[in-house]
C-alpha cells in the first residue's frame, strides 16, 4: 500500500493536471510508444517552441483528471503508454505537431482530443491539424474582402473615364 505521502503527491498531480485541462484551449492524447530519443528530442522542442506542455503520464492519473473535467469519454483511450500536450494559446499547435510525427512513426498515434471543454475523436484532432496557420486563413479573408473592391473601383474608373471622354467630344463638336 503506498504511503500517505505518495497518496497526497499523486492527488496533487491530479488536482494540477484537471487545473491544466480546464484552463487550456485545447489538448490531445497520443499513443507514446516507439518513438526514438532523437524524434522525441525534436518533438518536445517543437512543442516548446509553439508553447505547448507535453507530458507522459500514468493512465490512472489522466484518468482522475478527466473524471474531475468533465472529459469520461476521453478515458476509454488509456491503454498502454500515453502522453498529454496541453495548449494555452494556439488551440491548432498540439494537433499540427504530434501529427507530423504520428505520421512519420508507425506506432505513434493520436488517440483523442479536447477543445473548448468538450472530448474529440482522433479525426476532428487529425482535422484541426489539417487548418492553414492563422496568417494564411487571415491572408485569404482579406484577398476575398479586397476582390469585389478592386471591381467596383475599376467600374467607376470605367463610368468616369467614359463621362470624361464624353464631355471632351462634346467640347470639341461645341467649338
Amino acid at each position: 500500500m503506498p504511503s500517505e505521502k505518495i497518496l497526497e503527491q499523486k492527488k496533487a498531480m491530479v488536482a494540477d493536471l484537471a487545473d491544466k485541462f480546464s484552463r487550456a484551449a485545447s489538448g490531445v492524447l497520443v499513443k507514446y510508444e516507439g518513438i526514438t530519443v532523437d524524434d522525441d528530442t525534436k518533438m518536445r522542442a517543437e512543442l516548446r517552441g509553439a508553447g505547448v506542455e507535453y507530458t507522459v503520464i500514468k493512465n490512472t492519473l489522466i484518468g482522475l483528471a478527466c473524471d474531475k473535467v468533465g472529459f469520461e469519454d476521453m478515458k476509454q483511450n488509456l491503454e498502454g503508454m500515453n502522453a498529454v500536450a496541453i495548449s494555452y494559446e494556439d488551440p491548432i499547435a498540439p494537433a499540427k505537431i504530434l501529427k507530423k510525427y504520428a505520421e512519420k512513426i508507425e506506432t505513434f498515434e493520436i488517440r483523442a482530443g479536447f477543445l473548448d471543454g468538450a472530448v474529440v475523436n482522433a479525426s476532428v484532432v487529425d482535422e484541426l491539424a489539417e487548418i492553414p496557420p492563422k496568417e494564411v486563413l487571415i491572408g485569404k479573408i482579406l484577398g476575398s474582402v479586397q476582390g469585389p473592391l478592386y471591381s467596383l473601383a475599376y467600374g467607376l474608373q470605367a463610368i468616369i473615364d467614359k463621362n470624361g471622354e464624353g464631355d471632351a467630344a462634346a467640347e470639341a463638336a461645341a467649338e
